[in-house]
C-alpha cells in the first residue's frame, strides 16, 4: 500500500490547521507557504474534504479554514480515507461484497484481512493531537511526511 501525495499533503494541511487552531480562520495561501505545498493542490484537497464536516470555512477578507473539532478528534485513518478512499490492501477485504469469486474460500484471505485490520487500527489510533505532541517533544516545527 502506498499513500499518495494527496493523502500526505492533506495530513500536513490538517496538522497545520491544528497547530494554528487558535488563530481563527487560516488562508490556504498561508498553509501553502508554511508547508511548501501548491495552493492549487490544497484547493483540490479542500474540495474533497469540505463536505465531510471536518472543516469550517469563512469567505471574505478574514476568510479561510479551520478545524470543525478539536485535533484530538481527528485520526490519521479518517483523513486518509477521505483523500485515498479505502485503506484496504486488496479489494476482497473492502466493506461490502467481495469482487473476488473465491471469497472467503481463498487461502490467503486471512493475510489480507489481518493486514487491513492492522493498518486500520494503527492509523485510527493516531490523532492530530498525538502528532502535534510528538513533534513538540522532538522539537520539530515542520510536518514533512
Amino acid at each position: 500500500m502506498k499513500i499518495s501525495t494527496r493523502g500526505r499533503y492533506a495530513l500536513r494541511m490538517f496538522l497545520d490547521l491544528a497547530e494554528h487552531q487558535h488563530d481563527g480562520y487560516i488562508a490556504l495561501k498561508d498553509i501553502a507557504n508554511r508547508q511548501n505545498i501548491s495552493k492549487k493542490y490544497l484547493e483540490q484537497i479542500v474540495s474533497l474534504v469540505n463536505k465531510s464536516g471536518y472543516l469550517q470555512s469563512n469567505r471574505g477578507f478574514q476568510g479561510g479554514y479551520r478545524l470543525a473539532k478539536p485535533p484530538s478528534q481527528y485520526t490519521v485513518g479518517d483523513i486518509l480515507r477521505f483523500t485515498e478512499g479505502s485503506l484496504a490492501p486488496t479489494p476482497c477485504v473492502e466493506e461490502g461484497d467481495s469482487p473476488c469469486s473465491r471469497g472467503l474460500d481463498c487461502a490467503t484471505y486471512f493475510v489480507w484481512q489481518g493486514l487491513y485490520q492492522t493498518i486500520s487500527q494503527y492509523l485510527d489510533s493516531i490523532t492530530l493531537q498525538n502528532i502535534l505532541e510528538q513533534a513538540k517533544a522532538l522539537g520539530a516545527d515542520n510536518y514533512i511526511i
